[in-house]
C-alpha cells in the first residue's frame, strides 16, 4: 500500500477522497451497531467507521454523535 498524498510512508488510512472521521473537522455521523466501547457509524453518504465512544458514553443503532478522528466527542440531539 502507499501513502496518501501528504501522509508519511507506512501510514495507516488509505481512504480515496478523504477520510470521514479524521480529516481535520468533526461531522456528525450515525450509529449502526455497538461492540463493547465502539460503534459502527455512517455518514450522509453512506461512508462507515468504527468509532471510540468512551468520551459520550454507552450509545444505541440510531443515536446520532459527532466524531472527530474516529472518536465519539459530543451527542447530537434530534436536530443535529
Amino acid at each position: 500500500m502507499t501513502a496518501e498524498p501528504g501522509l508519511a510512508a507506512g501510514a495507516a488510512c488509505a481512504v480515496r477522497g478523504g477520510c470521514i472521521a479524521c480529516g481535520g473537522v468533526a461531522g456528525p455521523l450515525t450509529v449502526l451497531g455497538v461492540a463493547g466501547s465502539d460503534a459502527r457509524c455512517r455518514d450522509g453518504e453512506g461512508r462507515e467507521e468504527l468509532v471510540a465512544t468512551e468520551l459520550v458514553g454507552p450509545v444505541a443503532p440510531g443515536d446520532r454523535v459527532l466524531v472527530h478522528a474516529r472518536v465519539a466527542i459530543a451527542r447530537l440531539g434530534e436536530d443535529g
